[in-house]
Order: structure tokens, then sequence, then C-alpha cells
């Protein structure tokens, strides 16, 4: 006789990445990051927004394999106040944010084998990039305590090649082949100061975009 067995899932409850882990008490100086994605994976995971739970985005189109742990930071969102960095840097007023959480690349010697993981991390600077006429950041970080970048302060002290790596892999990794005209286009680096600003506006946006969606 098969037993069943009942289960209370108000006790198995797991916080939704976006919407129930915090960003940390020391926020813009130290965030709490979620990572979906690590440099051993050969697909591309993505958090489903409405479930909470990684979802597979779409294999690799070509052989490039992001060169860091990468996820995106809880309770921010890529809306108006964020978007509006970007516009003053290009003179332009028709950018907006994408509508994702705020994405961080997080450097580490280490080798982490699995996304849906938290992790704690410095950050160090950004990539500033559009997608079509969005704004889509990337936060660069160090892991906290990390044994080769945990002492880095400023992007300008990571070594050129990891941030030439970071610039080619987000400019083609939605590329789709056979086609000649890319998706994404870089546009700058910044450094930890204004990686600072771009996570407080993040952060200010997604405090907008919740209040909206509560009224």
């Amino acid at each position: 006789m098969i037993k069943t067995i009942q289960m209370d899932y108000r006790n198995a409850h797991k916080a939704h990445p976006w919407h129930g882990i915090s960003l940390g008490n020391s926020v813009p100086e130290e965030v709490r990051a979620f990572i979906e994605i690590v440099p051993t994976d050969t697909v591309k995971y993505e958090v489903d927004k409405e479930s909470g739970y990684l979802s597979l985005d779409r294999p690799q189109k070509f052989s490039n394999i992001v060169p860091s742990l990468y996820g995106f930071l809880p309770r921010t969102y890529c809306g108006p106040k964020m978007a509006e960095l970007t516009n003053k840097a290009l003179v332009r007023l028709d950018v907006e944010g994408d509508g994702d959480p705020l994405d961080i690349c997080i450097l580490t010697e280490k080798d982490v084998t699995h996304g849906d993981i938290i992790v704690n991390a410095r950050p160090i600077g950004g990539l500033r990039l559009l997608d079509h006429n969005q704004a889509d950041d990337k936060i660069i970080a160090v892991l906290k305590s990390d044994a080769v970048y945990g002492s880095m302060t400023d992007i300008d002290q990571v070594p050129t090649d990891i941030i030439r790596r970071l610039i080619h892999y987000f400019s083609t990794y939605k590329d789709i082949p056979g086609e000649h005209t890319s998706r994404m286009q870089f546009i700058s680096i910044y450094g930890p100061d204004v990686a600072k600003d771009v996570i407080t506006r993040a952060m200010e946006d997604y405090e907008d975009y919740i209040a909206a969606k509560e009224k």
C-alpha cells in the first residue's frame, strides 16, 4: 500500500530571489546578489519573474561563455531613474530602462560550479550597454574576501583582458547566428562612484515599480 505524504507548503516556502531577498545592510558599498549563471554553464538560465525559480532561457549560440558569476541585485529595477544616467551619457532623451532587475557580474578566483545561490560582493564599476533602445547596465563587482579580486576597489585595477572578455560577451551574447546586426551596443565603462549611483537609482526605481503595482 502506498502511503500518502502530507506536506505543509506553508513551511516549504522559498523566498523569491527578486522580491524576497535583502540587498544587505551596507548598500551600495556592499551588496547581496543572486547568481543565475556561472562560467561552466553552456545554456543561459534566468529567474522566472512569477515563480522565482530558475528557468532555461536559451542555449548559448556561440562558444563564448560568461567570464564571471552573473546574476542580479534583488529589489532593484531598471526604470526611468536608472535610465536617466544613460540618457545623460549619450545626450539623449529616449532611452528607457529594460524593466528587469539590475544585472551584476562578480569576479572571483574560485570555481563556483552552479548558480541559484546568494553571494556578497563589493561593486567596483560597471559597463553601460544598450539593448535596442533600453539601458542594460552590468555592475562589475568582486566577491567579498576573494583571495585574488577581494582587495580591488576600482574597475581600473582589474586586468584589461578580463574587462575585454566581459565587453565581448555582453556585446555578442544575444546575437542570432546568420544575422549581421548586433542587438547589444557597448557604450562605456564607469567606476565605483557611478556604479553606486546606478544601484541607488535602481533601488528607487524598484520602490516606484512596487508602489505602482500595488495601486
